[in-house]
């Protein structure tokens, strides 16, 4: 076959743009795929297209750079500007709308009935990053206002605390919305005087029917005095659960059936599970009535929120346009999916610990702040992984590897090596002496050595066994290398200690544990793993350590034996 004019010109200037771009001679695949892009005649022809298109290149590779350089401007500048502005995308955050003089106060504002997740960790480091970055406050403000159906944890808010502060999101004020209810109280009597808001009687569907209807409900039109004479009754406990509503008047015939005589406060005689709030209030209110004072009462400056949640801002736009406020600058972000974890939610993740399916809010299966500090996550890398992250309306699909490849950046240089064997199968070497090896804690950085008394027999791990046969040989790291003898009793005879030798015979490295071992069990996302180690390993409590040719390990406790929770590989 042959080219036309159009499409040589067009395979040159992608070749000339490619070896601009480079500086070296163009490559066909990253052409191809332009060249294809652009000229979708020649895609069924590609077998017939390569070599003509390699034949151009192969023109082109004869020139200098600055002759590729010439060559484009004349026949495509659009390519050279398109190289000049295109970069990575942006990693990081982006700067916020920031007024002259003004200190920028932003909050975290969860519902204590659990601990911290990851789906909440991007809100505190990316609240607080943006506090730090501009010398403002940071607010974690506790939304606890549903003793019934979110029920808080009495737990949870000191855990939240906790975590927030070891990611070094130290908050500059906690408040808790449950010691507020006066406070939303008096705005909900302003704003019932202001006829900006009434008694609902209307059970639920017959409200909907109204509302779908566009149409007011029959208590929409009562005077102020009316209303007032109702929510003094339902702050007195007279009204029984779901008997009345108090609801914000908006716009009954908008749009958008969400956006119609929202809901404000409601009915609940559960008493709070804290304490000093107890059953002293039964009219709680809804979390955009609360969330919107608050804001407002705290003085804040910028929300971030996700993108779901942008009826919850034009619903609280109404509040602030009838008490005369202006509504903090707000940026909306997508949701963020764990593969691994996929849809989960903290009441069903409560429900299933109280069924025993998990030992705890620290199973390490769970995506808790609580689990993955327990396992080995450190802070640092939560940090960067969430702010590298960014803030942006895209949805963002993800992979827990992400996270472990920041994490492995940190502990990979300080993480000992030690042996562990799982499945722990005896090997007697049959000619072997006892003697004692010192093997190294870190392959590349100064920091010592661990001494193991090895005898006639060792453990090595049964996966390792299984891909065994009488004549393998083998070398067991950091000591001898071995030939397989006999597979019942698994027996082997001594080599030497020569590496060199077991370069030259291609020898499986394996690894090993002394018979005076500790026993080891390691909680993981996929079960237990139980099995021999190294004594030493219990000088590493509350460190995370390298199990050679397993993973990252957490020492939990060396008490009698020792347990790791897995950190990653």
């Amino acid at each position: 076959m042959t080219l036309t004019d159009d499409d040589k010109k067009t395979i040159e200037k992608y070749a000339l743009q490619n070896a601009v771009k480079y500086g070296q001679a163009p490559q066909i695949g990253a052409v191809m795929g332009r060249v294809m892009g652009e000229c979708p005649q020649l895609r069924s022809k590609a077998k017939d297209v390569t070599p003509l298109i390699q034949e151009i290149l192969v023109e082109v590779a004869k020139e200098t750079p600055e002759q590729w350089q010439a060559r484009l401007e004349a026949i495509a500048p659009e390519l050279i500007e398109e190289l000049n502005t295109k970069k990575e995308p942006d990693k990081g955050l982006k700067a916020l709308d920031v007024e002259e003089g003004q200190q920028v106060v932003m909050r975290f504002a969860p519902n204590p009935n659990g601990p911290p997740t990851l789906g909440s960790t991007r809100g505190i480091v990316v609240n607080s990053e943006y506090v730090k970055k501009y010398g403002g406050k940071f607010i974690i403000r506790f939304d606890d206002t549903d003793p019934q159906t979110k029920r808080p944890m009495l737990e949870a808010y000191d855990w939240y605390v906790d975590d927030c502060k070891w990611l070094g999101a130290n908050p500059d004020e906690i408040v808790i919305a449950s010691d507020r209810i006066p406070v939303y109280y008096d705005y909900a009597r302003k704003l019932i005087e202001m006829g900006h808001a009434y008694v609902c009687f209307c059970d639920g569907a017959d409200f909907k029917k109204f509302k779908d209807a566009k149409e007011p409900c029959p208590h929409r039109n009562a005077s102020p005095g009316e209303n007032m004479g109702h929510w003094d009754k339902m702050i007195a406990g007279e009204y029984e659960e779901r008997y009345a509503v108090l609801r914000i008047k908006t716009d009954i015939t908008h749009k958008d059936p969400a956006l119609r005589d929202f809901g404000a406060f409601r009915i609940v005689k559960t008493p709070h599970p804290r304490p000093e709030v107890g059953d002293k209030y039964c009219v709680w209110p809804l979390l955009d009535f609360e969330g919107a004072i608050e804001d407002h009462e705290l003085g804040m400056t910028h929300i971030i929120r996700g993108k779901d949640l942008m009826d919850s801002e034009k619903r609280q736009t109404y509040i602030y346009n009838y008490l005369g406020w202006t509504y903090p600058k707000t940026t909306h972000w997508g949701r963020v999916k764990m593969h691994e974890f996929g849809k989960f939610s903290t009441s069903g993740l409560r429900q299933s610990i109280e069924n025993g399916e998990y030992s705890g809010w620290d199973d390490p299966r769970l995506p808790t702040l609580r689990a993955l500090r327990r396992r080995g996550i450190l802070p640092e890398a939560i940090r960067k992984f969430m702010i590298d992250m960014g803030v942006g309306e895209t949805d963002i699909s993800l992979s827990m590897d992400t996270l472990y490849a920041e994490n492995r950046k940190i502990i990979d240089p300080i993480a000992n090596r030690y042996f562990f064997v799982w499945n722990p199968v005896e090997l007697e070497i049959a000619n072997a002496e006892p003697c004692t090896v010192t093997p190294t804690l870190h392959p590349t950085e100064d920091r010592g050595t661990r001494s193991i008394d090895v005898g006639s027999k060792l453990y090595v791990c049964n996966d390792d066994v299984g891909k065994f046969e009488v004549g393998s040989k083998l070398r067991l790291k950091d000591l001898y290398n071995v030939e397989i003898i006999s597979m019942e009793p698994l027996q082997a005879r001594y080599i030497d200690d020569s590496m060199e030798t077991a370069k030259k015979e291609k020898m499986r490295i394996i690894h090993w544990a002394p018979m005076d071992g500790a026993p080891v069990r390691v909680l993981s996302q996929d079960g237990e793993f139980t099995g021999i180690g190294e004594r030493q390993v219990a000088t590493e409590l509350n460190k995370v350590v390298q199990f050679e040719r397993f993973g990252f390990c957490r020492i939990d406790a060396v008490a009698g034996e020792i347990v790791a929770y897995y950190t990653h590989k």
